[in-house]
């Protein structure tokens, strides 16, 4: 058994910037319970990132209510309670906007914004329940209001423009019940969803002229988590994109 006293639930977390986040809560002596999709990545996610007494692994999709209580059981029965919930699930994907159909809303609604809804329910009921307060960070992305003319993707931004909405709300809402809610919106990070993609070009749009790195998300991530005067606030890790250009 682990002896730590602090444990977060972290969604999407088979590969790039979930595991990344998991690892680095682990490194500074948190548990974790990590989440994916696949039953097999995932758990070789776990092997690959050690600490077996401080990981608890639970597959299935956010977009399914059960997923986020399963989690939030393994929490509980293994570490004690929940302390942070990381909303890392979500999908991207460019499609020009009059080629939208119904089917691709309903589908990004549900893995970008539904999932991140019910599995933030069951997160919060548990803090709210257990009395220790707690917090929240998802992962939205600056393009939710800082549009470029070749990112052709409106039905994943429109999703995650809800987290950010969401993010919002909530902080005002939980305030009193000592739940802290904020958000990173990344920039152009080095991860899966760029694979194939010319980076030159990514990397030139930020102020500091490179890609994003993991790293710089799991660092964002742990100081919303464990700075306890920030709550409501949206993030943005990006090098600089939002504010200008080099």
């Amino acid at each position: 058994m682990s002896t730590s006293s602090k444990t977060a639930l972290i969604t999407g977390a088979s590969s790039g910037i979930g595991f990344e986040v998991a690892r680095g809560f682990l490194d500074r002596g948190w548990n974790v319970v990590i989440n994916g999709r696949n039953e097999t990545k995932l758990k070789d996610a776990a092997k690959r990132i050690g600490n077996a007494a401080s990981v608890a692994v639970v597959a299935g999709s956010t977009v399914n209510r059960t997923t986020g209580d399963a989690m939030v059981r393994a929490a509980r029965e293994r570490f004690g309670g929940v302390d942070l919930l990381v909303n890392n699930a979500g999908e991207f994907a460019f499609k020009p906007f009059l080629d939208v159909s119904e089917p691709d809303l309903d589908h990004f609604y549900a893995v970008n914004l539904k999932g991140t809804y019910v599995t933030t329910q069951a997160a919060v009921r548990a803090m709210i329940d257990d009395g220790r307060g707690g917090s929240v960070v998802n992962i939205t992305t600056v393009l939710t209001d800082h549009g470029i003319s070749w990112a052709t993707a409106t039905a994943p931004l429109i999703a995650k423009g809800g987290v950010r909405a969401l993010t919002v709300a909530l902080a005002a809402e939980l305030a009193p019940k000592g739940i802290r809610v904020n958000a990173i919106a990344p920039g152009f990070i080095r991860t899966p969803l760029l694979d194939g993609a010319n980076p030159e070009p990514l990397a030139a749009s930020a102020m500091l002229g490179r890609l994003g790195d993991v790293q710089d998300i799991g660092a964002a991530v742990r100081y919303l988590a464990e700075s306890q005067f920030i709550t409501g606030h949206v993030l943005n890790v990006d090098g600089g994109f939002v504010s200008g250009r080099r």
